[in-house]
């Protein structure tokens, strides 16, 4: 057959073969998703874990309340530390390490991200053990510093002593979570968070004040049940990571210790460390300044301290949720995505804040009727909710600010933006004190510092270059 008679047989149009499919790459809901929609959806699942966790703040500070006054002052004088425990291993050093896997896996870089996890878990294991020998050896004196006397000393030490003893697990546990976080996985380590709740309240109470044949531990029971809860969390996600179910995998078998990997870390973490920890030296200069008052002063002011973590958490859920946003916008060179996705975290986190905590400031007996009966300690308390709980709205920016700065790797400005409130409280409260100030003018003190910060971790962020914009290709020619 000629071929022209080939070329005039009839073809049918619908078996012709498709042109093959155009190859798209995946949709990445960090990367490409509405920035609002998908905040929010990080964000609830560490809202909800937090929630418990604010349970927990109320059911240890109302079971240590059965215990007196003196154990309610003796948490007041302790909880500083226990917080910068928390908070560097958990909001400091978990998002630098959230932000570095962030920004490897942003990059396309999975096997870096796996080599950046294992490298996390030794900083971890490390700071864990230095906290631990340097308040079990150190913790005692730094407790009398801050005003700790007789009976109330005694039961900060003890709580201490058993707290502290376990440092490690702590950082264990918030090191695996921010590597979690820094893949996106929010609902793994907050499950862990709302468990861990539910133990320490379970053990913590059982333990603190005694229940049937188990006797009463005091304040070295509420400790050693915080220490079982977190136990149970590392046993899960250490099988969830070195299972291979995560996205990353940390890499144990043949590691080799890299420095690069180190500096990846630390040079967000490290830094950021130095915000939590010139928070809660904020906290206990302003607590030592607050223990000249009285016990009764001291306890209502711990009072009113907790409804403050308990709303910085919410801005913690929001943040936090915020860095993989961030480090992966940052890692694929989109800036500008990255800055909306910053101011967008510190609005939700400031109306958030700041909602609730004016609501307290209005009906402070809907919180403090939790902890005491106490006519004094209540009084107290009120005094310092109505003066401080509304300016609660600026921590909640500051924090999100901080950990936008995180996700970007250009945290120096809010830890300045502390660093100056610092100062601004320290000055503040030695003019106080040589003018014989009464306790309202130190609460009035620590609001208008909350505002300094908020206003000051924002200009940081406007201020603070972030990265250039990806350059716009040159288009080619088709047959070049």
């Amino acid at each position: 057959m000629s071929d022209l008679g080939l070329a005039e047989i009839p073809v049918d149009e619908q078996e012709r073969p498709l042109p093959p499919p155009v190859t798209k790459p995946a949709r990445n809901a960090l990367l490409d998703g509405p920035i609002l929609r998908t905040l929010l959806w990080l964000a609830w699942p560490n809202v909800i874990a937090l929630s418990a966790g604010t349970c927990v703040v109320i059911a240890e500070t109302s079971y240590i309340g059965r215990l007196g006054v003196e154990s309610l002052a003796a948490m007041a004088l302790v909880f500083p530390c226990v917080i910068l425990t928390m908070t560097m291993s958990g909001g400091a050093m978990g998002g630098g390490v959230a932000s570095a896997i962030a920004r490897a896996l942003g990059a396309g870089e999975i096997e870096r991200a796996s080599t950046l996890a294992m490298h996390a878990l030794l900083i971890g294991l490390t700071f864990g053990a230095t906290f631990m020998l340097g308040m079990l050896t150190f913790g005692p004196r730094l407790l009398e510093l801050l005003g700790g006397r007789g009976n109330v000393l005694a039961q900060a030490i003890a709580y201490s002593q058993v707290f502290f003893g376990g440092a490690i697990l702590p950082w264990l546990m918030n090191t695996m979570a921010g590597i979690l976080r820094g893949t996106g996985n929010m609902k793994l380590p907050s499950t862990m968070i709302l468990s861990s709740a539910v133990w320490q309240i379970i053990l913590g109470g059982t333990l603190g004040l005694g229940l049937g044949p188990v006797p009463q531990f005091g304040m070295r029971g509420v400790a050693a049940g915080s220490l079982i809860a977190y136990s149970i969390s590392i046993s899960v996600m250490g099988w969830y990571l070195f299972s291979g179910r995560a996205r990353v995998r940390p890499k144990l078998k043949g590691l080799r210790v890299q420095w690069a990997m180190f500096i990846d870390i630390l040079k967000v973490g490290a830094i950021s460390c130095f915000s939590p920890l010139q928070s809660v030296l904020t906290i206990s200069i302003f607590t030592h300044m607050l223990a000249q008052f009285g016990t009764a002063v001291l306890a209502g002011y711990g009072i009113g301290a907790r409804l403050e973590f308990m709303l910085t958490s919410v801005a913690f859920a929001v943040g936090i949720a915020s860095v993989p946003m961030i480090g992966m916008a940052v890692g694929a060179e989109r800036v500008a995505r990255a800055r909306r996705i910053a101011w967008t975290a510190g609005t939700v986190s400031f109306l958030a804040v700041g909602v609730v905590g004016s609501f307290i400031a209005v009906f402070p007996d809907l919180w403090v009727n939790l902890f005491t009966s106490d006519p004094h300690v209540r009084a107290t308390s009120h005094q310092y909710l109505s003066t401080a709980a509304p300016m609660y709205a600026f921590i909640g920016l500051a924090m999100s600010m901080y950990f936008s700065s995180q996700g970007a790797a250009k945290v120096l400005g809010p830890v300045l933006a502390q660093t100056a409130r610092l100062i601004f409280i320290g000055a503040g409260g030695w003019w106080l004190s040589t003018h014989e100030a009464s306790a309202q003018n130190f609460f009035a003190l620590a609001a208008a510092s909350m505002g300094v910060l908020g206003v000051l971790s924002c200009l940081s962020v406007i201020l603070t270059r972030w990265g250039k914009s990806a350059p716009v290709a040159e288009a080619q020619p088709a047959l070049s």
